[in-house]
């Protein structure tokens, strides 16, 4: 979908339905099996909220979870990814998240189980941050491992 065609179809129909591309907000949101729904934003947005923006100059838009908000924006950081990222303005956004669709039910932002995962999954990120470098450092041994194996 086109930067053009999700800015219109959010400001002519007030939300849009699209299926989202990556990993960065697993296991929140899974390619292939989540729709996302995404509703015009109302300023400021808090801690917690999930905006669609656009990344820099480019015309590549991202879906990240909000950690906090600072006079000079926001910082924000997808749910699978150890970076932050600093100073995402209003100006970048174009939508929030409100629900996602998971075979066929929509699941609110709103929700109370919603509500519980998103606090728990970012309290729980220094134990997540460990668990990701140690199997990244795994990986790298393995395949260092294998490379210098002979057959």
């Amino acid at each position: 979908m086109t930067e053009s065609t999700m800015v219109d179809e959010i400001a002519s129909k007030g939300r849009l339905v699209y299926s989202n591309s990556g990993t960065s907000m697993m296991p929140l949101i899974k390619q292939g099996r989540d729709l996302v729904v995404i509703v015009k934003p109302e300023f400021p947005l808090k801690a917690y909220d999930v905006p669609l923006y656009r990344r820099g100059d480019s015309t590549r838009f991202v879906l990240h979870r909000i950690l906090k908000v600072t006079p000079d924006g926001y910082v924000i950081r997808g749910d699978n990814c150890l970076k932050k990222e600093y100073g995402i303005k209003d100006d970048d956004i174009i939508g929030v998240l409100s629900a996602v669709i998971r075979k066929g039910k929509e699941i609110s932002v709103d929700n109370t189980g919603y509500k519980i995962y998103s606090r728990v999954w970012r309290y729980i990120f220094p134990v997540r941050f460990f668990y990701m470098k140690a199997r990244a450092a795994g990986g790298k041994i393995k395949r260092k491992l294998k490379g210098n194996r002979k057959t």
